[in-house]
């Protein structure tokens, strides 16, 4: 009979305490392993006389966890006693797993990119520790720029930087040398000033991070307990370290180390066993590495100890839609109330530098994804933006996308007339280091939702039970890129519709093809709103006709709702005012999900505008690109931000007119006043009749 072979013999000599230590025998890669760790809490001596020992029946040995013991306070020494107990003997081959881990960091990042895209995206990252987590670093750095350390040394890429400059490193080298000769009385104040400021920095800037890169002993080392809502790059994690970070609020552990066993192993024991198999005792390659990474099925783990859920960051830019805004800011009230100083604070503000207004908390869709955020306000009106170059309010604007980079957004949305100044956001998309998006396809779907809302609401037109409106419907601007996705929308919506524009030749190719979309359709077209204006039902005004009259109110159904998706509007204040027994419409404001928190913006709590609705659920959804820029926007991303806005939780929660909500009140008004009009028109046809 042939003789039994005798597992490979593996041990695992750690610098860290002996909570770990196991003998067990394992199979990996077809061959049984006695693996062994033996941990001596920071006694260099005894590490080195373990090595020796086990060095004269082992078939590799680990040396590991310098960083974790002196992070636990178990080891005070440097990193010579380490090297020391490294090169105790030549007998066997000795690792401290360093090549296979810096594989497994990089690994784990990529794989975890590929999981989820755009996670590392922007994040704003903190490293613990030392130079253990080089490697993880070099490759987030792809990702993000938003990454801060603890040790200063790491901050400079010092590390890197050395071993490609040796005049460098000498120069370290000299100084760490002066260092150490310095008398005991002289370096602890030195070691105790500099671990008081690591340790502040630290959970300063922890209380920011989206991502911590640290070993589990530096979280107790730094004192970073409340961890909610933060991703951790660590290594090795028992399962009883994850339930401690699932108690502290961890979403998810992005453990570099597969765990193959039932018991917990560091990456040198992995890559031990790996040498002990490699033949002749050869050299261990990346290619073995590859090798038996791939036959033994080894993975980056991704464990998500509170669930499976995403927090994603946004950004949005505001700005004062009047003069009227700095009357209700301190010290600009005072300054605005000097006769004379009005219009010089409204000039200044265009000039002064955007700053974040509010931090906005609490959003959560139904999937379980989250999302937070800034407002970020730029100081110009719409004046003031008109009476500058285009230029002018992109600097303003690329000032303001620096900012939401710097806090950690993935996405950042133009509110009010930043959306529409200049190319729409072509140069801003262009040229800021984040995307952008504008909101108009919300904001246009969020519109006709509004007006379809209204209609039902005020109950003069038939709405049926598939949200048909049994009447007509008109969208003047139709050839327009707002204007020609409301058409394709209320085709689909009512029972006839006429399409305006005096672009003829656009305006029958649009015909065309909402016919081809929807044969059902019911299309007429004119090139400018006349005499049809009487019977309509619903009519949507989109046009890019500033300044010009483009629809007579005083023409209009009485009961009619009218939606304003033009900017500037196609109706002024005065026009509205004309007619009570109409229901003019500029927006549909939308309800975020969850329990928001956020400042004041002029609605109702939780409630936003559909451009900043748009640009939360771009993060909710993960969708971290620019999605709509420029003046053409696609009916297809109209359709798919309604869809994705439902799937996150969005309702309508508001329509707006030009001052402000429609409270039920106002409605009741308006019905009121259009069934009187009518009643009094039906009273005076009757009369000329007889």
């Amino acid at each position: 009979m042939a003789a039994k072979k005798r597992p490979h013999v593996v041990v695992n000599i750690s610098f860290h305490d002996d909570d770990w230590d196991h003998d067990e025998t394992v199979t990996f890669l077809g061959r049984t392993f006695r693996l062994i760790r033996q941990g001596t809490s920071g006694d260099a001596e005894s590490a080195e006389d373990l090595v020796w020992r086990w060095s004269l029946k082992a078939d590799a040995i680990a040396v590991t966890g310098m960083r974790e013991a002196q992070a636990a306070g178990v080891y005070d020494g440097d990193e010579s006693a380490f090297d020391d107990v490294k090169g105790t003997t030549k007998r066997v081959p000795i690792t401290t797993g360093r090549m296979l881990a810096d594989v497994l960091q990089e690994w784990a990042i990529r794989h975890v990119n590929n999981e989820m895209p755009g996670y590392f995206m922007n994040a704003r990252t903190l490293v613990l520790g030392g130079g253990a987590q080089q490697r993880t670093v070099k490759v987030l750095r792809e990702f993000t720029e938003n990454i801060e350390f603890v040790d200063p040394f790491l901050a400079l890429d010092v590390p890197e930087t050395l071993s490609h400059n040796p005049v460098l490193a000498k120069a370290a080298e000299l100084g760490l040398f002066t260092f150490r000769h310095l008398p005991q009385g002289m370096q602890t104040p030195v070691e105790v000033t500099g671990e008081v400021i690591s340790h502040a920095l630290a959970r300063r800037a922890a209380r920011d991070a989206d991502i911590i890169v640290a070993a589990y002993d530096e979280l107790d080392g730094f004192g970073l307990e409340d961890l909610a809502g933060k991703a951790l790059i660590t290594n090795a994690i028992s399962p009883e370290r994850l339930e401690d970070l699932a108690a502290r609020g961890v979403d998810l552990v992005i453990d570099a180390t597969p765990q193959p066993f039932d018991f917990t192993i560091v990456s040198g024991t992995l890559e031990a066993m790996m040498r002990a198999l490699a033949k002749d005792g050869r050299r261990l390659t990346h290619d073995d590495l590859l090798l038996d990474i791939t036959e033994a099925g080894l993975e980056p783990r991704l464990l998500r100890p509170n669930g499976d859920r995403r927090k994603s960051r946004f950004a949005f830019v505001i700005h004062p839609l009047s003069r009227g805004y700095f009357s209700k800011v301190e010290p600009l009230s005072t300054l605005s109330k000097v006769p004379g100083m009005g219009t010089v604070v409204e000039k200044a503000m265009a000039y002064a530098p955007p700053f974040v207004y509010s931090h906005v908390t609490g959003v959560k869709s139904p999937t379980g994804a989250e999302a937070e955020g800034w407002l970020i306000t730029v100081g110009g009106t719409p004046k003031e933006m008109l009476s500058h170059s285009p230029e002018f309010t992109y600097s303003r604007l690329l000032d303001a996308s620096e900012i939401a980079r710097k806090l950690g957004a993935q996405v950042m949305g133009l509110g009010a007339f930043t959306k529409v100044v200049g190319d729409a956001g072509v140069t801003v998309a262009r040229k800021s280091r984040i995307p952008i998006t504008t909101g108009n396809s919300y904001s246009a779907s969020g519109a006709l939702w509004a007006g379809h809302d209204a209609v039902k609401r005020l109950g003069i037109s038939q709405v049926d039970d598939d949200g048909q409106i049994r009447g007509k419907a008109m969208v003047v601007g139709a050839t327009g890129a707002i204007g020609s996705v409301c058409a394709r929308l209320l085709a689909l919506a009512c029972d006839e519709l006429w399409l305006v524009s005096p672009e003829t030749a656009k305006l029958l190719a649009l015909k065309q093809d909402i016919e081809n979309e929807n044969p059902r359709a019911v299309l007429h077209v004119a090139a400018r709103a006349g005499k049809q204006l009487a019977d309509m039902d619903f009519i949507v005004t989109a046009t890019s006709a500033a300044g010009q009259k483009v629809l007579d109110i005083m023409s209009v159904k009485p009961g009619c709702v009218i939606t304003d998706v033009a900017r500037p509007l196609d109706l002024s204040a005065e026009d509205v005012a004309k007619r009570p027994d109409v229901l003019v419409i500029e927006s549909g404001e939308i309800e975020l999900p969850g329990t928001v928190k956020m400042r004041d913006i002029g609605l109702p709590k939780g409630v936003a505008y559909a451009c900043l609705a748009e640009t939360i659920v771009l993060a909710l959804e993960g969708r971290y690109e620019t999605f709509t820029v420029g003046r053409n926007i696609e009916w297809e991303k109209v359709k798919e931000i309604y869809r994705l806005g439902l799937k996150h939780g969005m309702k309508l929660a508001a329509i707006s007119g030009v001052n402000g909500v429609y409270t039920d009140a106002d409605l009741a008004r308006v019905r009121k006043a259009a069934l009187a009009a009518r009643e009094a028109t039906a009273e005076k046809a009757g009369s000329a009749a007889s």
